[in-house]
Parts: structure tokens; C-alpha cells; sequence
């Protein structure tokens, strides 16, 4: 018979209490009700919050955006076909949220922010929500470094800050990637991180961008978060929301950023369909009521942050596409309205060889010359008078047979004018590039060349620039401003260039 002794028992007991550190852990759980579409509908999960992620029995994610008294409307991330009525799933507890680090550059992520370039997995320490609140009034200064995109039309007349939302719209094929792309070509050397962000776009153009910016050396400082147009409608809403969320992770530790939402229109469409089967009641062109909140929530985490906050800034560059260039559609007029200015392209420049398509008597930037060296706002104060009246003229000039001598060396003067501002894609010109051209065009010394000839004599100028006056270039990168040094510098170069071009063209 074995003895129990009450106290080795009680002792064992109060041991095993004084060990006990099991964490009680509450599970909100629940069970499908129906799925299909991308959609699933839950019943059970009571404690969910909106936009809480939650996970289902075979492994897919979803995001919870419908909370209804009886149910949860959840989008899969994920094509989700082992999902079942009746499966099970589990709320996890954190809202959306994307891990971000330096080591992101020169990778292609998808909108998880997992790589999708083949080139392994990527460390991060750290994790940033997808949909974070933007920067207030008393975080942000105002927009007054530039932000050079190398294209003369936009530097000079439609200038872009540090911090700004400028819309770059236009209809199909007239040139807006190749806009956004050679902006972050020009970034080389400037200490701007780029996002670049494809939304519902074929595969092939998506590497064709790639294979420019691994070629350009552009990858070295750039991001690319790409959703193509096969990828679940919910992924394609979500990509823009990851392109910024790692841009912000940037901008915070004082680092200027550039995002491309390239495009909206895609993220819209894709946001419509989930709505619609969410079974959101739709509105104008059945996009949901809260369309315009998609975009301005967007847009706004685009900031100059303060002094206190590290003068980080983001700069976006929404893409729109518009259908024969009416501009009075919903999504253009919301997103016009939520940015600081728009790049408007047009079809019919496009097809008359004018490219980069820029329709500079539409286009506008709200910040206007905040956003611009001293150079430039010198040498570019005449360029966009000059060439309104320049377009007034022209029209005019159709029905007249005649013309006086003032009137015809003012078309001629304009017609150069245009040719300048023309540019071949993936060639973005540096400041100094950009002042000697725009000086040449407007103080007439292009007069003299043929308008066929003005790319050709433009081109090799600034060659002869590099070559035979250095000194003009160190002006303008040291100084900002163009200075009486730079100006005789220019002349004499321009000066010795013409009569040598000249000469050649008589030979």
C-alpha cells in the first residue's frame, strides 16, 4: 500500500502553480459562408476590425473591408481555390502591413512586397502598414527644391518640386510612361530614391521598363512594384498603397523619394470590380462613392516634410489615361483635383511628331517657379509667352495670304522654338543642358539655322559645350544662378559653334 503524504502533494501543487506562465490566447474565428469572384463572405469573425487581415484554412490572405451586422466581406489575395464553404478562418490582428529596407533597391516586388525578380528573398527588420495617414499641416513645408526630369518642356515651363502631386494625363500610346521613366533616368547622381508602380499593365512592358532602368543604371536607386493586368483585381488596388508605403519608409529618414502610379485609371477599375462584388452600391460610371477617397489617401502621403521631421520629401507622379482626350471624365476631373498641377499629353502632337507630346497651353504646375534654379527661371521667363503667342499666330496665319515681315520671324522664331523643345526618349538633359538650349532658342541665335537643322545644331552645341567650355557648366551646378561669366561663356560658345556649323553645311 503506498503512502500519500497531503503535504508532498500540496507542495508538488504549489510548485506546478508558481511555474505556470501559459499566456491565455483568445482566437476570433470563423467559417465560410460563400466564395467566389476573389469575394468571400464570413460569418463568426464579431471582433474584426476594417482592413484586419485574416487568414483562411489553406493558407491564403484576405483583407477584411466589408463588416456587416451578420457577416464579413473579405477580398482574397491570392486566387484562393482550395477555399471552401464551411472552411475555417482565422483574424490575425494587424491591419495590413508590408515589411520595407534599404535592401528593396534595384528589386521588383510585387503589391505583398515579395520579390518577384528571381533574385531571392529579401531582409527587412522592420514593417510599415500599407495604408498610413498622411503627413499634416504642421509636418509639412512648402514645395521649394526642384525635382528635375530632364525633358526641357516640363523643367522650364511646367516645373516639378520636391513634394509636389503633378497628374501626367493623356490618352493611350501619347507618351506617359516614357515621361514618368526618363524622370527617373534623370535621377541618376541626385540622391532621389525612385518607386516606380505598375497597376494592371502587360508583363512585357513592365520588363521592357526594367530592362531600360538596369541598362540606364537606374536600378541602383530604384523600386519596382509591379501588379500585372493577369493579377487579382485586389493586389492591383493594393500596389500603389505598397509603392508608397516603401517610399515612406525613405522619406523619414530624410531621403527624397519619387513614386510613378503608373496608372490610376487601372487601380480604379480595379477597385470598382471589387466593390461591385463586394455588393457596394455603385455611383457615377458604377464606381463606388468612395472613389475619390481611393485617390486622395494616395496622393496626400506625398509631402515636403518639415525641418523638425528631416526635410525628407515624396514626389508623385500619378499616371491617368483618358479616352479622346476628354479630361471631363470622373476619374481625370477627381484626380486633377486631388494633385498640384497636371502634364497634359496630347494624341494629335504626338502624331505630328512633337515628342514628348506636352500640351504646354493646358498643362500647369501650381507651384510654378518655387520650383525652379535661378537659372532657369531666368533664361525660361520668355519661353511659354513666346510660344502661346507663337500657337495664336499660327492659327491665324492659315486664313491670311499674306503676311508682314514682324509676323513671318515670329512664326519662324516659333517653329524653332518647338523644335528645341522636342527630345528623344531616354535622353534626359541636365540643367546646364537645358539653359544653353533655352538661351539659344529665345535670344534668336537660332534664327539662322534651317528648322530641320535646329535638333542636329542643338545636339552638337552642347557636345562643344563639354568639350570647349567647362567652365560654363561648373557655373551653373555650383551656383544655381547664370551669372554674367556663364552668359559671355554661352555666347562665345554659341558664337564659334554657329559659324562653324555654318561652314560645314556650305562645304
Amino acid at each position: 500500500m503506498v503512502d500519500i503524504r497531503p503535504d508532498e502533494i500540496s507542495s508538488i501543487i504549489f510548485k506546478q502553480i508558481a511555474q505556470y506562465d501559459q499566456e491565455v490566447k483568445v482566437l476570433n474565428t470563423g467559417t465560410v459562408l460563400r466564395v467566389g469572384d476573389g469575394i468571400a463572405r464570413i460569418h463568426g469573425l464579431d471582433g474584426a476590425m476594417a482592413g484586419e487581415l485574416v487568414e483562411f484554412e489553406d493558407g491564403t490572405v484576405g483583407i477584411a473591408l466589408n463588416l456587416e451586422s451578420d457577416n464579413v466581406g473579405a477580398v482574397l489575395m491570392g486566387d484562393g481555390l482550395a477555399i471552401r464553404e464551411g472552411s475555417s478562418v482565422q483574424a490575425t490582428g494587424k491591419i495590413a502591413q508590408i515589411p520595407v529596407s534599404d535592401a528593396y533597391l534595384g528589386r521588383v516586388v510585387n503589391a505583398l512586397a515579395q520579390p518577384i525578380d528571381g533574385k531571392g528573398q529579401i531582409t527587412a527588420s522592420e514593417f510599415r502598414l500599407i495604408e498610413s495617414p498622411a503627413p499634416g499641416i504642421i509636418s509639412r513645408r512648402s514645395v521649394y527644391e526642384p525635382m528635375q526630369t530632364g525633358l526641357i518642356a516640363i523643367d522650364s515651363m511646367i516645373p516639378i518640386g520636391r513634394g509636389q502631386r503633378e497628374l501626367i494625363i493623356g490618352d493611350r500610346q501619347t507618351g506617359k510612361t516614357a515621361v514618368a521613366t526618363d524622370t527617373i533616368l534623370n535621377q541618376g547622381g541626385q540622391n532621389v530614391i525612385c518607386v516606380y508602380v505598375a497597376i494592371g499593365q502587360k508583363a512585357s512592358s513592365v520588363a521592357r521598363v526594367v530592362d531600360t532602368f538596369e541598362g540606364r543604371g537606374a536600378m541602383g536607386y530604384t523600386i519596382v512594384v509591379a501588379e500585372n493586368a493577369n493579377s487579382p483585381a485586389t493586389l492591383q488596388y493594393l500596389a500603389p498603397y505598397t509603392g508608397a508605403a516603401l517610399a515612406e519608409y525613405f522619406m523619414y529618414r530624410k531621403r527624397h523619394t519619387l513614386v510613378i502610379y503608373d496608372d490610376l485609371t487601372k487601380q480604379a477599375q480595379a477597385y470598382r470590380q471589387m466593390s461591385l462584388l463586394l455588393g457596394r452600391p455603385p455611383g457615377r460610371e458604377a464606381y463606388p462613392g468612395d472613389v475619390f477617397y481611393l485617390h486622395s489617401r494616395l496622393l496626400e502621403r506625398a509631402a515636403k516634410l518639415s525641418s523638425q521631421l528631416g526635410e525628407g520629401s515624396m514626389t508623385a507622379l500619378p499616371v491617368v489615361e483618358t479616352q479622346a482626350g476628354d479630361v471631363s471624365a470622373y476619374i481625370p476631373t477627381n484626380v486633377i483635383s486631388i494633385t498640384d498641377g497636371q502634364i497634359f499629353l496630347s494624341a494629335d502632337l504626338f502624331n505630328a511628331g512633337i515628342r514628348p507630346a506636352i500640351n504646354v497651353g493646358i498643362s500647369v504646375s501650381r507651384v510654378g517657379s518655387a520650383a525652379q534654379t535661378k537659372a532657369m527661371k531666368r533664361v525660361a521667363g520668355k519661353l511659354k509667352l513666346e510660344l502661346a503667342q507663337f500657337a495664336e499666330l499660327e492659327a491665324f496665319a492659315q486664313f491670311a495670304s499674306d503676311l508682314d515681315k514682324a509676323t513671318r520671324d515670329q512664326l519662324a522664331r516659333g517653329q524653332r522654338l518647338r523644335e528645341l523643345l522636342k527630345q528623344s526618349q531616354a535622353a534626359p538633359l541636365s540643367v546646364e543642358e537645358q539653359v544653353a538650349t533655352i538661351y539659344t532658342g529665345v535670344g534668336g541665335y537660332l534664327d539662322v539655322i534651317e528648322v530641320g537643322q535646329v535638333q542636329g545644331f542643338l545636339a552638337q552645341l552642347r557636345d562643344y559645350l563639354i568639350t570647349n567650355k567647362p567652365e560654363f557648366a561648373e557655373i551653373i551646378r555650383s551656383t544655381k544662378t547664370f551669372t554674367e561669366r556663364a552668359e559671355t561663356l554661352l555666347k562665345e560658345a554659341i558664337k564659334e559653334h554657329t559659324e562653324l556649323f555654318l561652314l560645314q553645311r556650305r562645304v
